[in-house]
């Protein structure tokens, strides 16, 4: 069992790129965020638990998101390809994964640094729609939908995450900073990791990324 980590604060991209590296090269696409999310909707015992830290913008405790971790990982067989996004985000996760993987003889291969400007971040999120019905995103300056507030896959109304006002993702910035940002001195002293360019275009980030993958 194999698995790479996208690392990069919020709105630097680990979703988009999730997409294209499942499409390319198979990965299995493990985001944290949108279990969670789904948890949440689902009105489930660990979604009650984490709403209140989502909506604030707080991390979700690492109980809460090992548990979620384990499950997922035991859905899958030894050749499986793990891609994380948004885990681990603190040391303690991170040590927890590296546990994990040593039980089940899985390796990190890579650590995917996206780097982006805190002004470049916010300018992303605070312009980000999703739809309701559908969950397509949308972003008002760079994918505007044909119809404002309007979803064109199926009509149905776009909103903004409460995760996504500019208060939270200050928030969030600030709280990757303190807690997520030591991870990129852990997996570099690990020799794991790869600082990316995800300031410009999704094709280029992810052809970046793709290099790598293929050397």
């Amino acid at each position: 069992m194999e698995a790479i980590i996208l690392l990069g604060g919020p709105g630097a991209g680990k979703g988009t790129l999730a997409e294209e590296l499942m499409r390319q090269a198979g990965y299995l696409h493990v985001s944290t965020g949108d279990m969670l999310r789904a948890a949440v909707q689902s009105g489930s015992e660990v979604g009650r638990e984490a709403k209140p830290c989502m909506e604030a913008g707080e991390l979700v405790s690492d109980s809460i998101i090992l548990k979620i971790i384990k499950e997922r990982i035991k859905q899958e067989g030894p050749e499986a390809q793990f891609m994380f996004d948004g885990f681990p985000r603190t040391m303690d996760q991170a040590k927890a994964l590296d546990v994990l993987f040593a039980e089940i003889g899985g390796t990190i291969s890579h650590v995917f640094n996206l780097m982006v400007l805190s002004e470049t971040l916010l300018a992303r999120l605070t312009g980000r729609r999703v739809c309701k019905s559908c969950g397509a995103v949308y972003h008002m300056a760079n994918k505007p939908p044909k119809q404002e507030g309007v979803c064109d896959v199926d009509g149905g109304e776009l909103y903004q995450r409460a995760d996504d006002s500019e208060a939270t993702i200050l928030n969030r910035l600030e709280i990757y900073e303190k807690q997520t940002a030591p991870l990129i001195d852990y997996y570099q002293k690990k020799q794991l990791l790869r600082d990316i360019n995800a300031s410009g275009t999704m094709a280029e980030t992810d052809a970046a990324v793709m290099n790598v993958l293929n050397t």
